[in-house]
């Protein structure tokens, strides 16, 4: 019988061999091939749907990336620029006499709500760029919107503030009740603010609010009043929120921080 070659036999055992029975895949034709490539191609709408997920992906990423832009880092660095602003403020006065006279985003004074643990400097004006939008608390000085000062013996001293986002100082003044104290420190003296009403909910054209003797606020003849003016609901600036508060106190720096800012 014929010599069997070396490898012979495994060679045979190889797939598509005769050994398994199947003859070899039949070439392609240029046609075949052309079909067989459009068949493994996407269809538009697989190609449309892909495109429009990734573009739901990335606007995904990006609102995530501006919701946390405006809900944490305003803050921080409003709360950085508030703090710098509040040791100005209090390096100036150290110094020697300020100015009476302020300029538009000029520091001076300091709030403190004690039950909210509120420490925010007061600017001259209620601009969002140069007061508001850098943490600070801003007092209504301009024009028609002109508000008493707090050493003056008769009026309203009228300040805004945001509730939400860039250090949010006025976040929880809803939670403030009568009685709750707002002190004002100024270079020259502390005053002593009691809360004695807030009105939930006003238009924004409702400018009375800041009045010498606001309509709604239960004040019934001139005094030495504060107001407290921010947006509501929170995340939104449809509405106004109001808390009023009158003067009980006022303490010479010479004597010390009143019994509230104590302890």
């Amino acid at each position: 019988c014929r010599r069997q070659e070396p490898g012979a036999a495994e060679a045979g055992n190889g797939p598509g061999t005769a050994a398994h029975g199947s003859a070899p895949a039949k070439p392609l034709s240029r046609v075949e091939a052309r079909r067989a490539a459009r068949a493994a191609k996407d269809s538009p709408a697989v190609v449309v749907s892909r495109v429009v997920g990734e573009m739901f992906i990335t606007f995904g990423v990006l609102m995530l990336l501006f919701v946390t832009y405006q809900l944490w880092w305003t803050n921080v660095r409003a709360d950085q620029y508030a703090g710098k602003e509040t040791n100005k403020i209090q390096d100036g006065w150290a110094k020697g006499r300020q100015p009476g006279v302020f300029a538009p985003g000029q520091g001076f004074a300091i709030m403190h709500i004690p039950k909210l643990d509120v420490v925010v400097p007061i600017a001259e004006g209620i601009s969002k760029s140069k007061v508001l939008d850098h943490g600070m608390v801003g007092h209504y000085a301009e024009g028609k919107l002109k508000t008493a000062m707090p050493e003056d013996k008769q009026g309203n001293f009228a300040v805004a503030g945001h509730r939400n986002t860039h250090g949010e100082p006025f976040r929880y003044i809803n939670r403030l009740q009568p009685g709750d104290k707002i002190i004002v420190e100024t270079q020259d003296a502390y005053y002593t603010y009691a809360m004695t009403k807030t009105l939930p909910q006003t238009s924004p054209s409702n400018v009375s609010v800041i009045d010498a003797v606001p309509p709604q606020s239960g004040f019934t003849g001139p005094g030495r009043y504060i107001t407290l003016t921010t947006c509501t609901p929170e995340f939104t600036s449809t509405y106004r929120m109001i808390v009023w508060g009158k003067m009980v106190d006022e303490r010479p720096r010479s004597k010390g921080k009143p019994d509230d800012l104590v302890g």
